[in-house]
């Protein structure tokens, strides 16, 4: 028995959401602000008890104009927040706690309904709202029902739990809304007899070193033992013996201590056989009388003296421990748990570690489907991406969970061809090496290679200086810098699936045809690179990808290249802006370096007596650089481009030059921070 699909209705940014749940662990990943706290905080409030409270602010934005209007004509159940969960099962689960979920018997059926509504009582609200008296202003009325609605929706808010059945239903409008009286109304016991549900929250009480006053490992210790206790859990034995001894030891002791007292208590009230006796409660004693340390028993130091990563990994183990022990003394059919972002207070290594071992912890609990929630790219490269939705919020704010895996292998296939399946294939693995973090930015600059990697954070601090204080800085900004080489564009349907504005930097590398014969006797025809004002063609596959290149053998090839050269051929990708080197200074380059010769012809020449510090060969050359063939030159006097590339940001550093962005890049960083 398992849980196959999640809904949510209605409930803060989660309008119309749709989760499809994993056999195991689910991994919901996205950007900060789309969902994954209410998400968990919906399930909290439905599965953890039978009559949850909601206020106002749990209504999405898009529907709170119509609560404010609320009036005998609403349709009440428009407005409704909505948990309906989708349960599977086969012929080998006892189906004795969902029976009265299981509507029709018939054997072909293998899935129950559960529909958790939190709905308006109409008629109570409606009788309660202030109304408009004769003479009265209207906005001010307006003002006084709006407020009225705010501070009080949730007290005529009641929740109820169906079963329903909508296989075969094809309606326009959802089977819940469409087929109300077919609903069959339950008991919230019924439900919680076979689903138990656990949380472990991201807003975990670990103290810092300074905070010594607070132990949260002993308190989960305490916690953990107590269960253990209530259980009557035999590992408890010699616990309880050793305290027996305790309190037969302390009785003589207490004797002696009290007995001035207790002769006198005796006298004055007349009372006989007053004792003092040792009544040490194994609870009690653990949670004043121990502490979690590390270290040896003999030079140890004390929990809160452990750094915070460490402290929350422990924190969350016992957590789990402890969920663990709930789950087993349950016995229920599913067990659900959900983590709250367990990357806080942990440093990069120790999150990659905690996501592998954190499986093996939670394969050793029966029937368990867990939930995920992060925002660490360390976890979700070390993840399964079979496991990952990813939370996409658009534009009209509804957030969607978007099943990484199966949609965008379907789309790399459908978009890409026979190609698709090897370019998703290199997606994966390299999200799992390189960059998971594009599922948290905001943005993403893509770049060739080590010589931009190098100088691009440059040319981001100068751009954000010539933006004086209210511009768009970059460097403030959530975007992440991607070395693709030559492969940007086996990220397009990704980028175009998570919905990143992405800025691709590349370079137009002009080539032309060239028809040589081959040791066969045989014409060999290749293209060579050449300059841009002799070029035919292009090697950049970016290029043809995303301004959409015809057959280089097609006739409309040589027209959609001139647009090409000109600066003004059709994206294909909204969200993305691929730039690459235009005319500047009456001159067209090809490649980075050239155009950041082009671009800096006065600095270069200027620091040509110390040219040794450039990494270049033939450094005579850079006296005719105003006059030079740029191409040529650029080809002639570079030696190695990443020692050319580091050589330039040193002398930036230091003071001893001031570089120029070339053009095209100014451009794309323009775009990208707005």
């Amino acid at each position: 028995m398992r849980i196959k699909n999640i809904k949510v209705k209605n409930f803060r940014l989660l309008q119309d959401s749709s989760l499809d749940m994993t056999d195991g662990l689910t991994l919901i990943v996205g950007k900060n602000n789309t969902g994954k706290t209410s998400f968990v905080a919906l399930l909290e409030k439905f599965l953890s008890k039978p009559n949850p409270s909601f206020s106002f602010s749990d209504f999405p934005v898009s529907l709170r104009g119509k609560l404010y209007e609320i009036s005998e004509e609403t349709d009440i159940d428009e407005l409704s927040i909505r948990l309906c969960i989708s349960v599977e099962y086969t012929d080998e689960d006892n189906l004795k706690n969902i029976s009265d979920f299981m509507l029709d018997l018939d054997p072909d059926k293998s899935a129950i309904n559960i529909m958790f509504e939190a709905r308006i009582d109409h008629d109570g609200l409606l009788n309660r709202v202030p109304t408009k008296k004769d003479g009265a202003d209207e906005d001010k009325y307006l003002a006084e029902k709006r407020s009225f609605i705010e501070r009080n929706v949730g007290k005529f808010i009641k929740t109820k739990i169906y079963a329903y059945d909508d296989s075969g239903y094809e309606g326009q409008r959802p089977y819940y809304l469409e087929k109300r009286d077919e609903l069959e109304e339950k008991e919230f016991k019924v439900v919680s007899s076979f689903i138990n549900f656990q949380v472990i929250h991201a807003r975990r009480n670990v103290a810092s070193s300074e905070e010594t006053g607070k132990s949260p490992l002993s308190t989960v210790t305490t916690q953990f033992f107590k269960k253990l206790n209530d259980a009557d859990d035999e590992r408890l034995e010699q616990v309880r013996s050793a305290l027996i001894d305790i309190d037969k030891s302390l009785e003589t002791q207490y004797s002696e201590v009290f007995s001035g007292f207790l002769s006198s208590a005796a006298s004055f009230l007349s009372l006989d056989g007053l004792k003092v006796i040792s009544d040490i409660e194994a609870n009690s004693l653990i949670g004043s009388s121990s502490k979690v340390i590390y270290g040896t028993t003999d030079d140890y130091l004390p929990e809160n003296l452990n750094g915070l990563g460490h402290l929350n990994i422990l924190y969350l183990l016992l957590k789990v421990e402890m969920v663990k022990q709930e789950f087993e003394a349950s016995s229920s059919d599913i067990n659900l748990l959900f983590i709250e972002e367990p990357e806080a207070h942990t440093h990069p290594q120790m999150q990659s570690v905690f996501s592998k071992k954190i499986r093996e912890v939670l394969n050793d609990i029966l029937g368990l489907q867990a939930v995920i929630t992060t925002h660490s790219s360390y976890i979700v490269a070390n993840s399964n991406f079979e496991n990952i939705r990813y939370l996409f919020k658009r534009e009209g704010l509804n957030v969607e969970f978007k099943n990484f895996h199966t949609e965008l292998s379907a789309k790399y296939k459908s978009e890409q061809g026979e190609e698709g399946s090897k370019l998703y294939q290199f997606l994966e693995q390299y999200l799992k090496i390189q960059n998971a973090e594009l599922f948290f930015a905001d943005k993403a600059i893509f770049i060739e290679g080590t010589t931009e990697r190098i100088l691009l954070p440059w040319f981001i601090k100068k751009h954000d200086e010539s933006c004086g204080d209210d511009g768009w800085h970059i460097s403030s900004q959530n975007i992440s810098i991607i070395e693709a080489g030559a492969n940007a564009k086996a990220f397009a349907p990704f980028l175009d699936f998570i919905g990143v504005k992405s800025l691709i930097i590349t370079d137009l590398d002009s080539t032309k045809k060239e028809v040589k014969p081959d040791k066969s006797e045989k014409n060999r025809t290749s293209y060579v690179a050449c300059p841009v004002c002799e070029s035919t063609h292009t090697s950049n596959e970016t290029l043809k990808h995303f301004f959409g290149a015809p057959d280089i053998n097609a006739a409309a090839f040589s027209e959609w290249f001139s647009k090409l050269k000109n600066g003004k051929p059709t994206d294909t990708v909204s969200s993305v802006k691929v730039v690459y080197q235009t005319e500047e200074h009456d001159y067209q380059a090809r490649s980075f370096e050239d155009a950041f010769f082009n671009s800096n012809k006065a600095e270069l020449k200027r620091l040509r007596e110390n040219s040794g510090l450039l990494g270049l060969k033939h450094k005579l050359d850079l006296e005719e650089i105003e006059t030079a063939n740029i191409f040529e030159l650029t080809e002639r006097v570079l030696d190695k481009k990443s020692d050319f590339a580091a050589s330039v940001l040193y002398l930036a550093l230091i003071g001893e030059a001031n570089w120029v962005t070339p053009k095209y890049i100014n451009e794309g960083l323009k775009w990208i921070s707005q």
